[in-house]
């Protein structure tokens, strides 16, 4: 058992434990922050302003992850319905006067700062989902199955509408591994599966144009190769450009010579694997393993089912983000718009999931500080 300390830290893992921060989680992150904005001077063209921005963001979000770590595990519990709320209210908002920006409303515009609410219910859903099931009997009922699956199709439709399907499918991702964490039954899940098998020709007629411009371009990439299936063909020319050891940073042609779209954002994978080559992309993949087990680590040893569920859905759907993204880059998913996590050029994203890193470093220390 680590004892709590009284008056200053007198030496560094006294520092840890004072300020609720778990090292191991800390350097993996930052490590991998660190990575990100060296592939985004190099996938911006060298743009200082590009890097200044997503430092500052990054010092916004280590922020508040630092703050959010300090706080007790069961003040979440507590505020998370209030969270999730405040969170579909916002989403009301967006649909109402959001900003629109490449031909989606997905904003909201305060004046001194432009942010996504849809990012916040990534985080605020499985907190509610998990806070619901923290005083009920497991595996859960039925009717607590259904209750918890309207909690999560609220803010996925409102996401969805905007339209942003990407995001939604991640909220849906977020809740539902809470979901199936409280002991989800398989016969349930599976149900649940071929029901959405069933609604997928309901979804694809109710899709955007350029929504199913981008599915059909997944099934051939061939079809529309100047078109619509121009920015996967060249993020294949640009990783498999990259070979074994890479071209080195800064040479990088495909985002140098404007061939690579969205080359700092959605499609920085390309550009860093590019580079950095075969042996970077598995250093990489190392550094997201790494934080994925230790948050399921984490999850594993949380003292009560809401500790259990969140940690575990904040791991998990973290190891989503990056496989959706890595994913659409290679050409194995469609292209819907997910960032890289911790490497992407972003803001809301960038310093929520800080913030969600922050509530794994709250529920691992605190155990430790209260375990006997």
């Amino acid at each position: 058992m680590v004892a709590a300390t009284h008056g200053e830290p007198s030496s560094v893992s006294e520092w840890l434990v004072h300020w609720r921060i778990d090292l191991q989680l800390l350097l993996a992150i930052i490590s991998c922050c660190g990575l990100g904005l060296f592939v985004l001077y190099s996938a911006s063209g060298q743009s200082q302003d590009v890097i200044v921005n997503q430092a500052t963001r990054l010092g916004v979000g280590l922020a508040a992850m630092l703050v959010v770590a300090q706080i007790p595990p069961d003040w979440y519990r507590v505020a998370a319905p209030w969270a999730y709320v405040a969170g579909v209210i916002m989403l009301g908002l967006v649909a109402i006067l959001g900003a629109t920006a490449m031909g989606a409303q997905r904003w909201l515009d305060l004046g001194f700062v432009r942010f996504q609410p849809s990012e916040f219910m990534k985080l605020a859903v499985p907190l509610c989902v998990a806070a619901y099931f923290h005083d009920r009997p497991l595996p859960p009922s039925l009717s607590d199955i259904v209750a918890a699956a309207i909690m999560v199709a609220i803010p996925t439709v409102l996401v969805g509408l905007q339209p942003d399907l990407g995001t939604a499918l991640l909220i849906v991702a977020a809740g539902g591994f809470a979901l199936y964490l409280a002991g989800l039954r398989w016969r349930v899940l599976l149900l649940l599966l071929l029901m959405a098998a069933a609604a997928a020709p309901l979804l694809w007629y109710n899709m955007h144009e350029y929504q199913q411009e981008r599915v059909l371009t997944f099934l051939n990439p061939a079809r529309d190769p100047a078109g619509a299936g121009y920015h996967i063909t060249q993020s294949k020319i640009a990783i498999g450009s990259g070979g074994m050891f890479g071209k080195g940073w800064l040479n990088g042609s495909q985002a140098h010579l404007n061939f690579l779209p969205e080359s700092d954002t959605d499609f920085v994978f390309a550009v860093f694997a590019e580079e950095a080559g075969l042996l970077g992309v598995l250093a990489l993949l190392a550094l997201y393993s790494f934080i994925v087990l230790r948050g399921l680590r984490i999850a594993a040893r949380s003292q009560d089912t809401f500790q259990r569920l969140t940690a575990g859905s904040i791991s998990l759907t973290f190891f989503i983000y990056v496989f959706v993204n890595i994913g659409m880059v290679i050409g194995l998913l469609p292209v819907v718009g997910v960032p890289l996590p911790l490497i992407s050029y972003g803001g809301t994203s960038m310093v929520i999931l800080l913030a969600a890193f922050g509530m794994l470093m709250s529920i691992n220390t605190h155990r430790k500080l209260l375990s006997t």
